[in-house]
């Protein structure tokens, strides 16, 4: 519980109102975009994407999520671009001033953001991955920045999560699984104050619980510290 709420409420860098629940209210979308990756990994790494997604969808019941060819029916967008485009690409999206705190307080590899109505329901959201890293390290970043476009935007300092910056796993767990399953479950919705939603969050626990513990899960990839 102290982990859902660290993800839910709050964020890393906040822009507006971060004391409400956010996440989709309906389907999610996902275009992958690697048109500016290098020409030798744009494949292999829309492949690492699309596999993302499909493994996020498995992994969260109550969760429509899906790729799509056709970038007009996306409401989540996977941009995969060269290392040395990467503050560009950032700037391009988040605008210059933003960009310029995320780039100077987060230096990351892969960051991601969304847009919500007044409902704290998401629109839009978006996720830029550096293709020419490692392997380990693109895998990790695409679980990571998908997972917090989704609504969990903040991180946490426990240890055993994919939400902690000092911490890569390279895998989509079963902690942070009951994370986006209490996000997501029919009875959570946008918009819901910290109160309110802890009280749902218990009670439906036990449901997410049920449906994490018997799905088996990738323990394949080893944990590294960033």
């Amino acid at each position: 519980m102290r982990g859902f709420l660290a993800v839910a409420f709050g964020a890393e860098y906040a822009t507006g109102t971060t004391d409400r629940i956010r996440r989709f209210d309906g389907p999610v979308r996902v275009f992958v975009d690697a048109a500016a990756a290098p020409r030798g990994l744009a494949a292999a790494r829309t492949t690492t994407a699309e596999a993302v997604v499909a493994e996020i969808g498995r992994g969260v019941q109550h969760l429509d999520i899906a790729t799509t060819r056709d970038r007009a029916d996306a409401n989540l967008t996977i941009l995969i671009v060269r290392r040395r485009a990467f503050a560009a690409t950032v700037t391009e999206v988040f605008g210059p001033g933003r960009a310029r705190t995320i780039l100077r307080r987060l230096a990351p590899d892969c960051v991601s953001g969304f847009s919500r109505d007044e409902r704290f329901r998401i629109r839009q959201a978006v996720v830029i991955l550096a293709a020419d890293t490692s392997d380990f390290v693109f895998r990790d970043c695409a679980i990571e920045e998908t997972l917090q476009a989704l609504g969990p935007i903040n991180d946490t300092t426990l240890p055993w999560t994919m939400f902690n910056d000092a911490v890569r796993t390279g895998r989509f767990g079963r902690y942070d699984r009951y994370l986006l399953g209490l996000l997501y479950h029919p009875r959570m919705r946008p918009g819901m104050p910290r109160r309110e939603a802890e009280t749902i969050a218990r009670s439906a626990l036990p449901d997410v619980r049920s449906f994490v513990d018997t799905r088996p899960i990738d323990n394949r990839a080893a944990t590294s510290s960033r």
